[in-house]
């Protein structure tokens, strides 16, 4: 079932975005060679908590931290611990937090110091995926014209889509109907409604689409060994159209 938000549920949500974009933002300000994935999950924990929020991630089903951390040919729910990063490496991070009964979740991926051309364009090209499909995300269209939008661009550059994970609903629950694909041929699913909120987050491959969970059984990595990115807003459908909530 898809839970329509009222306009002060959404209001408390842009709340917890900001809680979110402003976490990200203390992340991106550290990110540089030497810096454990470990202390930035401590950093963005402590930044959280001082919020008067708490991490959305933390326990949520068994995860052990309070971002996902992944990091070149991790593609989602890194899990954060004394991995160095290194100059030429992106780390895709994936943060939420609840504030007044309200999720907020977002991703973005970052460079850690001189990276290469082709990580670079990979990193452009998801965020831009993620605002095709944004462009879509209008009261009376359907769901998979979000979801067309960001497979068309992803592959105009001969990228692929990862199919095994999702975007989603969010509100009180992290996760919520609908799933929202980064895939499939437009025109079908639900209409859009005012007051939806969609968590939109293309999942990005320079190779083959295909991945796999590693033996801690959270990490997702691509199958061929190349690099993935991640970038992700909550996104509140409204008859003025669409507003991200997690934008600092």
């Amino acid at each position: 079932m898809i839970i329509i938000k009222s306009d002060m549920e959404i209001e408390y949500m842009r709340n917890a975005g900001k809680v979110v974009a402003d976490t990200l933002a203390k992340i991106e300000s550290v990110i540089k060679p030497g810096i454990t994935t470990a202390e930035i999950d401590k950093l963005a924990e402590e930044f959280i908590l001082k919020q008067g929020a708490k991490p959305s991630f933390k326990g949520y089903g068994g995860f052990p931290a309070s971002i996902c951390a992944s990091v070149n040919n991790e593609v989602i729910h890194g899990i954060p611990k004394n991995r160095i990063l290194e100059d030429g490496d992106i780390i895709s991070v994936d943060c939420g937090a609840i504030l007044n009964g309200f999720h907020g979740d977002a991703a973005r991926t970052f460079p850690v110091g001189n990276i290469s051309k082709e990580a670079e364009q990979l990193i452009k090209v998801t965020k831009e995926c993620f605002f095709k499909g944004m462009e879509n995300a209008v009261v009376e269209n359907r769901l998979t014209d979000i979801s067309a939008a960001v497979q068309k661009h992803a592959e105009s550059f001969g990228y692929s889509v990862v199919r095994d994970f999702v975007g989603h609903g969010i509100g009180k629950s992290m996760h919520e109907d609908p799933q929202v694909p980064n895939y499939g041929t437009a025109g079908r699913g639900p209409k859009l409604k005012h007051g939806m909120v969609l968590a939109i987050e293309p999942m990005i491959n320079i190779g083959k689409c295909n991945v796999k969970v590693n033996s801690d059984g959270w990490t997702v990595v691509t199958s061929d060994g190349t690099l993935s990115a991640h970038y992700e807003n909550t996104l509140a459908v409204l008859n003025s159209g669409p507003e991200i909530l997690t934008l600092s």
